[in-house]
């Protein structure tokens, strides 16, 4: 059952709220009680489990890179770092073969180059390869029509994002969090302050403070607190394919059309998000389209490698972005119509790599009232628009 009472109530028990409620918890000099609310346990078809599982630094805002330096970082320790009385975390699985990013015009070269820069400036491992070099060192990838190819050679890859998130939710428990299994139906206000939190149970909450980390239905619970919030959920596919050749040393791929794909296991996964223009309701189903495979993505996928047209379909899932109107970044910090509801919402598919800084940063705001290890102030919600041009 809910406890009457606690001092931060976190809205989502995702890969968000897990990590915020570890780094408040882990901070000496917060001594209150934190509770998590989830309305699935399993968390089957929440976005943590349901994601492609990947980090990367390529982005081209330099905010962005530092969340996902830190990100990397806290990864490769966190056998020690969420250790339960001596015992290692969950392996995460984190397997750095990088991202590689491709371009097919002047234009997409140009935008590689400006931000390979920004990223070798915040000391990400990133280097740009011609076509040629693209061909000698991916011999299964066709080249003839790239201009340029932007490579992690060390810090980027994918892990398993439900280890991951068990991992977090196992260590916070350890250190006195709080997990419910129900649903937050409403909010109760008092001018600009939130003062409770009611539950689908009958259950209510009385809190000095909030965290909406609600992922695709954060929009939700804003509206809850009679606020707006411009996150929507919008649903994404990602196809499971076998492919009778091996492509050795392969990363994850970003094709020019938008096509991403990397192995997984004795497999592959890929999908693409809708262009611009192009249809993308809001959604909270899971149902698949799977013509979107055989239509859209094979083709693209027998262009980019010969090996690729002679693959088998393996299988299907949906997923939800919880994608931010405002530009396709975060949206973080207090409210300003209600500070003591926390925003950390509208990761646009970035939230499990995001998770790390995301959760130390609003701990740090929480426990000292401003961001201490690295300044995310530029994701708050009354901001103007960040430019962002490696969304995908």
């Amino acid at each position: 059952m809910a406890p009457s009472t606690a001092d931060v109530v976190i809205i989502g028990g995702g890969v968000i709220g897990a990590a915020i409620s570890y780094f408040l918890a882990a901070d000496p000099l917060f001594r209150g009680k934190i509770v998590v609310v989830e309305r699935d346990p399993s968390f089957k078809d929440g976005s943590t489990a349901r994601s492609a599982a990947s980090i990367r630094q390529q982005f081209s805002t330099p905010e962005n890179v530092r969340i996902s330096l830190f990100g990397i970082r806290f990864l490769r320790t966190i056998a020690e770092t969420l250790a339960v009385e001596g015992e290692p975390a969950p392996d995460v699985s984190l397997r750095e073969n990088g991202y590689l990013l491709l371009a097919a015009s002047e234009k997409g070269a140009a935008v590689l180059a400006e931000n390979q820069a920004t990223q070798a400036a915040e000391g990400a491992d990133i280097v740009l390869q011609s076509p040629s070099e693209l061909a000698a060192r991916f011999p299964w990838l066709r080249t003839d029509d790239l201009t340029l190819g932007a490579l992690g050679l060390s810090g980027e890859g994918w892990l398993d994002a439900f280890s991951l998130l068990q991992a977090f939710r196992r260590k916070a428990r350890s250190l006195g969090v709080v997990h419910v299994t129900d649903e937050v139906t409403g909010i109760e206000r008092a001018g600009s302050r939130l003062k409770a939190v009611t539950l689908a149970s009958g259950g209510r909450i009385a809190c000095g403070l909030a965290v909406n980390a609600a992922g695709p239905r954060a929009a939700m619970v804003a509206d809850m607190a009679g606020l707006t919030l411009a996150v929507r959920p919008r649903k994404r596919f990602i196809f499971v394919f076998t492919c009778p050749e091996t492509l050795p040393a392969c990363p994850l791929v970003v094709d020019p059309s938008g096509l991403y794909f990397r192995p997984e296991g004795d497999r592959f996964i890929c999908g693409i998000s809708p262009k611009d223009g192009e249809d993308d309701p809001d959604c909270l189903d899971l149902e698949v389209d799977h013509a979107l495979f055989e239509d859209t993505l094979w083709p693209l996928l027998g262009g980019r490698v010969e090996a690729f047209e002679r693959v088998r379909f393996a299988g299907a899932w949906a997923g939800h972005y919880a994608m931010s109107l405002l530009d396709g970044n975060a949206v973080l910090g207090p409210h300003p119509e209600c500070p003591n509801l926390i925003l950390a919402n509208g990761f646009s598919g970035h939230g499990l790599q995001q998770a790390p800084a995301v959760g130390r940063g609003i701990a740090e705001l929480i426990t000292h009232g401003a961001y201490r290890s690295l300044d995310l102030s530029c994701f708050a919600v009354d901001r103007a628009p960040i430019i962002e041009k490696n969304i995908i």
